[in-house]
């Protein structure tokens, strides 16, 4: 079929009837499907069910330099968890401090440690007239949820298909001191799936900001989620790159184990600079005496290394492989060639950027939710909900099982081009009414 842009006003009228029965038939089916959040599915979360068992009340509780688990201590970390993050996250162990069980708490702490006491010697931001950040749109709305709870102004910059915008981002962080970070997720990034290329890593370990207190917050999130085993992104080392080009202090690093084990019972971790930490353990060691060390062990229990959790994480990819293609097949099927929508085809992560035609995308998501399917509200991928294009809507795989993702996803198909058409029609509409005012006029 010809674009919609393409057909005549009776074209997208019988269009747009047909549609409407098809939504009807739609609704009918009195679904109730889920594709709002990144989830690991239960299928998934089967995979590490084994953790549960490699420590019981008989097991040796103490790691491999003698240390209890069950006690007090070890503030940084026990040695074998910090070799398997080290692995993972690709930097030296003593660059690393293993933490809890949410990398997302970890970046919640460096920005009210910052906001409260500064960074290295540098004013606290609640001293500050005005602090600014830096958000890679479309992105992850829990990360400008952060920083736009403790005041801070959260500025876009778009995210192209080679990472952020760099051109922008370079002039911004020279020219205004009053910026204190950027917002990053550098490897199958969230939502577009895009990774950063080698160009955009070098340029930003290059970066010259104007605050001595500026930050990159590199959410590795995904470093190890591939979909497939030959056909890999690749990212570039931060934390190395930095130190090349003579900007030690210039990142934070974060990764957890959340969609690799058990959300909310994983392991995070943060690597930085060696000074960067030293400011970091001045309030950690008041904040805590250690974190839970039975969970770390348990974690390097059960993976044993880098290898076995290579090897794990290929489980995930065979389950979430299908689902991601099932969507990307239907979408080619339903919307190729329409000029009403576009989508990103990632190589791992957990999402795929869905982009409307302008000034629809809510209208998408009501049309699915009033046909039983929910999605991630609209505009979530923007600071403050809103995406002054209202085009973009975030498509997450992951939860549903096969069939009902299929189904949910043909949903969102209709619901575009229903939208799509309803808009086109009125704007033709319009357009011939006012050219037959202006022929009358004459």
């Amino acid at each position: 079929m010809k674009p919609y842009s393409e057909l005549t006003i009776e074209e997208l009228t019988t269009l747009y009837q047909e549609l409407k029965q098809q939504y009807k038939k739609a609704q009918a089916l009195d679904l109730n499907l889920n594709m709002s959040r990144g989830k690991p599915s239960i299928a998934q979360l089967d995979l590490s069910m084994g953790m549960m068992d490699v420590l019981n009340s008989d097991s040796d509780l103490r790691c491999e330099d003698g240390t209890d688990c069950r006690n007090y201590g070890v503030l940084d970390g026990i040695p074998e968890a910090l070799q398997l993050m080290s692995d993972m996250m690709e930097v030296p162990k003593d660059h690393l401090i293993i933490y809890g069980n949410s990398s997302l708490n970890v970046m919640y702490d460096q920005i009210s440690r910052s906001y409260s006491h500064g960074v290295m010697g540098n004013p606290p931001w609640c001293k500050l007239d005005k602090v600014k950040f830096l958000c890679v749109v479309p992105g992850y709305d829990r990360h400008f949820g952060i920083t736009e709870y403790f005041g801070i102004e959260n500025v876009p910059v778009p995210m192209l298909p080679t990472g952020p915008d760099m051109d922008l981002v370079e002039k911004l962080v020279s020219e205004d001191e009053t910026i204190k970070g950027i917002w990053c997720v550098p490897k199958y990034s969230n939502p577009t799936g895009n990774s950063y290329s080698d160009e955009t890593v070098m340029r930003m370990a290059r970066l010259e900001p104007a605050a001595k207190d500026f930050r990159i917050y590199w959410d590795n999130a995904y470093t190890v989620h591939h979909l497939y085993d030959l056909d890999q992104d690749r990212v570039v080392e931060i934390l190395q790159e930095c130190k090349r080009a003579g900007n030690p202090d210039l990142v934070y690093k974060f990764a957890s184990t959340s969609k690799i084990s058990f959300p909310g019972s994983g392991i995070a971790a943060l690597a930085a600079s060696l000074n960067n930490l030293e400011d970091i353990r001045r309030q950690l060691k008041v904040q805590t005496i250690g974190h839970d060390k039975v969970n770390q062990l348990r974690h390097v229990r059960f993976f044993g290394d880098i290898h076995g959790m290579v090897e794990h994480m290929k489980k995930h990819a065979d389950i979430l492989r299908p689902k991601f293609e099932a969507v990307e097949e239907i979408f080619a099927q339903e919307l190729d060639g329409l000029g009403i929508a576009t989508w990103t085809k990632p190589k791992g992560g957990y999402f795929i950027s869905f982009d409307t035609m302008e000034g629809c995308a809510k209208a998408v998501v009501s049309k699915c939710a009033k046909a039983g399917v929910v999605l991630t509200p609209a505009g979530a991928t923007w600071p403050g909900g809103k995406d002054p294009h209202d085009s973009n809507i975030r498509v997450a795989p992951s939860f549903p099982p096969l069939e009902d993702l299929k189904t949910a996803t043909k949903v969102l198909a209709l619901s575009t081009k229903l939208v799509a058409v309803k808009k086109l029609l009125d704007e033709a509409t319009a357009e011939a009414a006012e050219k037959k005012t202006a022929e009358t006029a004459e």
